[in-house]
């Protein structure tokens, strides 16, 4: 099965910080677990570049726009590479296959009548790039807390309000689009309460993509942002042997956002892709968001987690561990470094770390480097071990990270429980019992090693070469006693450990 996997498009006002890390993670993390499975995956991210706010912040730090969204878009594309992100394509809005993707979207749906001319007047942000009702403020602030204006100014509207009915079947007919449950029913209560035509230009905006024959007008920067997800796959080139037609018309597509731009993505796009009949999306994840010891992270309060300072310091395997494992995907989480330094030392140093490498110690020591003599067993470890897959492999398609990597250390603590139970180091003299206690643990880590791959790779990949298990056999589909440790196997020992301890 085919499978198009998107972060957002993180917009460039400023650097990037440890909620954009966390989005990508994600992306990153179901993108290599579907293709551990066996599935094909396009993964695509990149930089929302247009708008008010980008425009004022160019002014403001004395540079044009161009150079200062090349500057911090350059710091997203570091950020991907930092954090070993296999993305397919990092897409930029001010390119001009999007910018042509942006324009035939807003010509088809001018086509199909569903875009008119008239005057907005109302409360805008400049923080959210979005328009807001009387009745959403709140103490006289966007439902996000962002300072709103009042605008006056001549717009182009979408006739958002048409699609109401539209939306409220396309819900009832897919209650997994939006996930967690908790965000759907949140969607599902704003469509109810009914919606209103959408502004989707501005003239007071010159940092933007023209509207096609009124060059007054720039498209309004969520239409422009949101339509990356098809310019990425080559719209508007939609013919039957086309990048859109396999990863848009014919896979599952799957958008990964924070919670904050919910309404944009769940509402609005649905409604854009509608009128212009196209497919809409498979399913929306929200995620939650990061707060720094219980406070929202903001520039203001001045504890914004920058994310290659925490590279630099713990290693990029142990951040991408401690994201993922730290929180349930959808809900918020608390960041601090001791939670960070205890997941390290306790789960990667002692429980995954140290099994490796006093197994393959033990494993040289009692048997030889060259394992002539793996002794096959039978027993509840390997039983467990050999089961993983199944249950491994439905999480990851549910898009249930969490678990799947839960299972991952529960069979790591099994194989240590195990192996300091049996004392294979006490049976110098009875080689045979040694192999069998020491294959058991072998063909745990062989499973564990795969296993981890989509959320430790470079790890996970030493692991797996330690353990001599085939470039060839790295798959789900090898997570069996089929192709378990061979006789002859030449193991290595590890010059170092593999995760490093923190204080």
């Amino acid at each position: 099965m085919r499978y198009y996997v998107t972060t957002p498009v993180y917009y460039v006002n400023d650097n990037p910080h440890i909620g954009h890390a966390y989005s990508s993670l994600i992306a990153d993390v179901l993108t290599r677990a579907l293709r551990l499975v066996g599935h094909e995956v396009r993964f695509t991210t990149g930089t929302d570049e247009h708008g008010q706010k980008v425009q004022n912040t160019a002014k403001k730090h004395g540079k044009c726009e161009t150079d200062f969204v090349d500057h911090v878009s350059k710091r997203f594309r570091d950020l991907c590479v930092a954090m070993h992100y296999d993305f397919s394509d990092f897409i930029r809005t001010t390119e001009t296959r999007h910018k042509d993707a942006v324009q035939a979207l807003w010509s088809i749906l001018s086509r199909n009548e569903f875009i008119f001319l008239d005057e907005y007047s109302g409360w805008y942000s400049e923080r959210d790039e979005a328009f807001y009702t009387e009745a959403e403020l709140q103490n006289g602030l966007a439902p996000t807390g962002a300072p709103v204006s009042w605008t006056k100014e001549a717009c182009y509207f979408f006739k958002l309000s048409q699609f109401s009915e539209l939306l409220k079947k396309f819900y009832a007919e897919n209650p997994t689009f939006i996930q967690p449950k908790s965000r759907f029913n949140e969607m599902l209560a704003f469509l109810k309460a009914g919606m209103h035509d959408l502004s989707i230009s501005r003239t007071r905006v010159q940092w933007g993509i023209n509207v096609p024959d009124d060059p007054t007008h720039t498209v309004y920067v969520w239409l422009d942002a949101l339509t990356n997800y098809i310019s990425s796959v080559g719209y508007p080139d939609t013919s039957t042997d086309s990048l859109f037609s396999a990863f848009w018309d014919n896979a599952r597509v799957i958008h990964i956002i924070g919670k904050d731009i919910l309404r944009f993505h769940s509402i609005y796009w649905p409604a854009f892709l509608m009128a212009a009949n196209l497919k809409t999306p498979d399913v929306i994840l929200a995620h939650g968001w990061w707060l720094n010891d219980g406070e929202k992270i903001s520039k203001s309060l001045g504890n914004i987690i920058d994310p290659f300072e925490l590279i630099s310091e713990f290693g990029v395997d142990p951040i991408r561990y401690f994201l993922i494992r730290e929180i349930t995907v959808g809900k918020d989480g608390n960041f601090n470094t001791a939670s960070l330094i205890e997941r390290i030392n306790s789960e990667l140093a002692d429980n995954i770390g140290n099994l490796l490498h006093r197994t393959l110690t033990l494993t040289v020591r009692l048997l030889g480097p060259k394992v002539s003599e793996i002794y096959e067993s039978e027993n509840e470890l390997l039983e467990f071990a050999y089961s993983l897959a199944k249950g491994y492999k439905n999480d990851i398609e549910l898009l249930d990270l969490n678990s799947s990597l839960d299972r991952i250390i529960q069979l790591s603590s099994k194989a240590n429980e195990y192996i300091s139970t049996e004392e294979p180091w006490k049976l110098k003299e009875n080689p045979e019992k040694a192999g069998r206690i020491l294959y058991s643990v072998l063909e745990a880590l062989r499973i564990i090693a795969i296993g981890l791959q989509p959320f430790i790779p470079q790890s996970a990949s030493t692991m797996l070469d330690l353990l001599a298990v085939p470039s060839g056999e790295r798959k789900l589909a090898n997570m069996n006693r089929e192709s378990r440790v061979k006789p002859g196997t030449q193991i290595t020992l590890p010059v170092s450990p593999l995760f490093k301890k923190h204080r």
